[in-house]
């Protein structure tokens, strides 16, 4: 018989050790939520719904993580995970038949082909658990076994007596169970124990009593099952994530100059031959081209590479394009919108944003452009600006082909420069520049008393 899949992420609790105003699963891993960590790897077991139980937070949790398609159910009063699957398990598509996976919003680096297993198991009408042995199992619930190695139960550490704190095999807490044996197993729960809650733990022991066969399974990487609870765990735990991440970029072709110098805080793509030095941070989603080259201590943003890229060191790139053969840097920085075409230049000490720059075209330093569209074989001199706003409105500035720029040159938009045109140095140009001319504008200072400087009109 085929039966569903349903999937519970237990997310309602709010980390007190964090020290935090924020919910715990809202807490950063890699650039992404814990909570969507834990919800990838579910979506990537293919289950016929994802159910989301919340709690500490409220509906800032559900605003925080739109793009997480699952039923969510408030656990208004946090009276232990038994009580929250208990929730859960009405919002759920189907009971019967199905398997119930619980996961946890804490715990991001869970491996859905350790799961595979637990759910073939849930399958067979057994309630399967995932264990793991810890040197230090401090704080986690010991699997209680028989003379013959069969679980019985799982004894909560503030319950344990002093033999069975000594267990070092630990339950995660992630269980799979037939939808309609959880549900019964769920109603013999109460809360007489240390902590007043309960416990989800405590359905073995009921699992047992009812004759459910209990099938333990050791998972083989503790790193995968560890949960977040301070942000001394959350920094470790970042380190296990980043130091998985950049092993995947080197088996993928990509040369790191040291792979525990590194941070991807998103989604970063390498084609081969990829060279990324020390202490560059990649966000959102980013795509570095064949041979590309990233200098040290680099931001790269939501933006992408072409082939044979030259970032230099300390250059910041936020949603930009780059064409091939382009080269950026050192200490530039490149703004949304900012469109680099084939074998052009931007140098150091220069800022664009919402520009194209066309093909050998070059902003070689100290030079602002915003809002402009360059066309090809264009060199702006140092300490060009492009005037772009008024105090209240962008305007565009346009240069045609092959124009020169001379230093120290401020182009008011709105303003076009036309095809092979000549800028001299240190002009201010508020006026078109037509093709092939020179335009030189070093006017005397003057001052306008009274001036009144343009605002927005009311709507």
């Amino acid at each position: 018989m085929d039966m569903n899949l349903e999937v519970l992420i237990l997310a309602a609790g709010k980390g007190k050790r964090m020290r935090s105003a924020r919910p715990k699963v809202l807490h950063a891993l890699g650039g992404r939520s814990l909570l969507c960590h834990v919800y990838t790897a579910a979506r990537r077991l293919e289950p016929d719904s994802v159910v989301v139980v919340y709690g500490h937070g409220g509906d800032a949790v559900k605003q925080q993580l739109p793009d997480i398609d699952a039923h969510w159910v408030l656990q208004a009063q946090q009276r232990g995970t038994g009580h929250a699957v208990q929730l859960g398990l009405t919002a759920l598509a189907s009971l019967e038949p199905s398997v119930v996976l619980v996961l946890y919003g804490d715990v991001p680096l869970i491996n859905p082909d350790t799961l595979q297993p637990l759910i073939e198991q849930g399958a067979t009408g057994a309630l399967a658990l995932l264990s793991v042995r810890l040197e230090n199992p401090t704080g986690y619930g010991r699997i209680v076994r028989d003379h013959e190695g069969i679980v019985q139960r799982i004894v909560e550490e503030a319950d344990a007596s002093a033999s069975e704190r000594a267990i070092d095999e630990v339950s995660t807490g992630i269980i799979a169970v037939p939808g309609s044996v959880l549900s019964e197993l769920i109603e013999k729960l109460d809360c007489d124990n240390a902590q007043g809650e309960y416990y989800l733990t405590d359905i073995v022991a009921h699992a047992v009593q009812r004759g459910v066969p209990v099938a333990a399974t050791l998972a083989e990487n503790q790193d995968e099952v560890l949960g977040v609870n301070s942000r001394a765990q959350l920094a470790h735990m970042e380190r296990i994530y980043q130091r998985r991440v950049a092993q995947a970029l080197m088996d993928g072709g990509a040369t790191l100059a040291d792979p525990a110098r590194l941070d991807v805080r998103g989604e970063l793509r390498t084609g081969v031959d990829v060279f990324i030095d020390v202490g560059c941070v990649f966000e959102g989603t980013v795509t570095l081209g064949d041979r590309t080259q990233v200098g040290p201590y680099c931001v790269i943003r939501d933006s992408e590479m072409a082939a044979d890229a030259q970032i230099l060191a300390h250059t910041v790139i936020d949603g930009a394009t780059l064409g091939e053969r382009v080269s950026v840097g050192p200490f530039a920085r490149l703004r949304p919108g900012s469109r680099l075409a084939p074998s052009s230049k931007v140098g150091n000490f220069v800022e664009m944003k919402n520009a194209e720059l066309g093909e050998r075209s070059k902003v070689n330093h100290l030079s602002y452009v915003g809002d402009a569209q360059l066309g090809r074989d264009v060199n702006i001199g140092a300490g060009t600006i492009t005037c772009n706003y008024d105090g209240a409105y962008k305007h565009r500035t346009q240069i045609g082909d092959g124009v020169f720029v001379g230093s120290n040159t401020a182009l008011v938009a709105p303003v076009t420069l036309g095809d092979g045109a000549t800028v001299g140095a240190g002009s201010t140009i508020n006026k078109d520049v037509p093709a092939g001319d020179l335009a030189v504008a070093r006017a005397q200072q003057k001052a306008v008393r009274d001036w009144q400087r343009p605002s927005k009109k009311k709507t």
